[in-house]
């Protein structure tokens, strides 16, 4: 990636995080009945609270990361929940110290965690079942990308997680389907434009 973009970077604050996830406008067709089911800022206590087992605040903000916002869709109350549903779409942006935290972040926290707990509670009923590695492409720099297997009473549910690299930005583009199933394209649909959109607010022309 462009030193001038990865420098320009460090210019970022914690209130642009919100102008890089994406919005109605920017969201891919798959998506355009879709309306926003949740937004705000991601610190390390609510991440910590959502997170694994042993996730901590102090452990997050020791890796580096400061600070995120998010972008939910889902689907309007007269869409039914039906088998390959997708019930959500988001993207979320997070601001870490330095490039290099952000990639020790995608393999030492976010794929780590996901293999280490396969087999293990998950909380509302939910087990953790798989985890496959995806290859994501068209990103411009490191990114990962994982397919995620949980089951309970009510079924299976799968997610589609793609992370990528921009400078000390992590943008993560999500996917959640009901039953078993990937959306690799779909994700990486949303990563692209969530990857332009980043771009745009970095070099200031948003």
């Amino acid at each position: 990636m462009q030193t001038s973009l990865v420098q320009a970077t460090y210019r970022i604050s914690e209130q642009d995080l919100e102008f890089m996830v994406l919005d109605r406008d920017d969201i891919p067709s798959d998506f355009e009945r879709y309306q926003v089911i949740r937004e705000g800022t991601l610190d390390n206590a609510m991440m910590a609270e959502h997170g694994f087992a042993g996730s901590t605040a102090d452990k997050f903000r020791s890796a580096g990361r400061a600070t995120g916002f998010m972008r939910e869709f889902g689907p309007t109350s007269d869409m039914g929940v039906h088998d390959g549903l997708n019930f959500v779409g988001a993207t979320v942006a997070h601001l870490f110290d330095t490039p290099d935290s952000v990639v020790d972040w995608m393999n030492d926290v976010f794929v780590k965690d996901f293999e280490d707990n396969v087999g293990e509670s998950v909380g509302e009923g939910q087990q953790l079942i798989s985890v496959e590695r995806l290859v994501p492409s068209g990103l411009f720099d490191e990114s990962v990308a994982l397919r995620v297997l949980q089951g309970g009473s009510a079924g299976l549910v799968s997610s589609t997680v793609i992370d990528f690299r921009v400078g000390r930005i992590l943008g993560v583009a999500f996917v959640g389907s009901v039953g078993d199933h990937q959306r690799l394209d779909l994700a990486s649909e949303l990563a692209r434009s969530l990857e332009k959109r980043i771009v745009k607010v970095v070099l200031g022309a948003f």
